[in-house]
């Protein structure tokens, strides 16, 4: 005798193991077709010494580092046929850059590049979500990102521009190069990064340093409203100011006082003083942000 479930049953109604059955053999048929519709492309230019190289990619990761010859080397992996990569070639100017197709959806527009190119080459990557990374070169860098995450290090003798709106940025081991670093929101953390000119701002994100400010370096970090740390060695040679507008200033780092000052510190508010040789230049600055200056443990 059958009841109106059976019935129903009989007549095409699916049970819940045979709903369960069919959408698993979906979801596998999807990751299997994305699979297969994943592109691996190899690039590779010979060029000649302070080779530009330019790398657009509006989804997805740019990872870059050095090559161990004069060439460069471009893996770009896309995820589907929906984006797709072009390439141009100028003499020693190299530019690759992913373009969306129809149909292309937040999860299959992303190419992963994986980049080698000579240490002395100038380098500028592009990216709306990143993240982007950037290694061991000589050359000048340049990277720009929305949410992008970016990680630089290992850069000496360089100029290193980084800007993006609220992506976090860490830029660790830069030596002996001119560093300027923006975000709007994105919090921005420094380790061990010294130069003759090191010049940081976020309006809203926290900007953290931790190093010895070199020697005869003018480092400029300033914010709207994120707070501002700072932690250096107790042998470090610097000549320090720090205002808040409204925001409090923390001092755990032995100063001297200075005979001459440009403005009169107002105590909680700012601060004035020199160690050593005072031979860097530090202005710490925030409107409504905390500031604090610490002596590394």
């Amino acid at each position: 005798m059958d009841t109106g479930v059976n019935s129903g049953l009989k007549k095409g109604h699916m049970s819940t193991a045979q709903r369960v059955g069919t959408f698993v053999v979906v979801a596998v048929t999807s990751l299997s077709s994305l699979a297969s519709a994943q592109t691996k492309k190899e690039f590779k230019y010979t060029v000649g010494s302070g080779a530009t190289v330019t790398i657009a990619n509006e989804y997805g990761p740019v990872i870059v580092k050095p090559s161990s010859n004069n060439q460069v080397i471009v893996i770009a992996t896309t995820q589907s046929d929906k984006v797709e990569v072009d390439e141009t070639r100028n003499g020693d100017r190299v530019l690759l850059r992913s373009h969306l197709l129809p149909g292309a959806t937040p999860t299959n527009r992303s190419v992963d590049y994986q980049v080698q190119i000579p240490a002395d080459a100038s380098l500028t990557i592009r990216s709306t979500n990143g993240p982007l990374h950037a290694e061991q070169l000589r050359g000048d860098v340049t990277i720009e990102g929305d949410s992008a995450p970016v990680d630089v290090r290992d850069i000496s003798n360089a100029h290193v521009h980084v800007n993006t709106l609220n992506g976090p940025i860490t830029l660790a081991n830069i030596r002996f190069g001119h560093v300027e670093v923006n975000s709007i929101g994105g919090d921005i953390n420094l380790l061990s990064v010294t130069g003759p000119l090191v010049a940081v701002t976020s309006t809203t994100g926290k900007i953290s340093y931790n190093g010895d400010f070199g020697i005869g370096g003018d480092y400029k970090m300033s914010t709207h409203t994120g707070n501002i740390e700072a932690v250096v060695p107790a042998d470090a040679s610097v000549d320090v100011t720090a205002r808040s507008v409204r925001g409090d200033v923390e001092n755990d780092f032995p100063l001297h006082p200075k005979a001459h000052t440009t403005f009169l510190p107002q105590k909680g508010r700012s601060f004035v003083g020199t160690a050593g040789q005072a031979a860097s230049s530090v202005l710490l600055r925030t409107f409504s942000g905390k500031i604090r200056l610490k002596k590394s443990q």
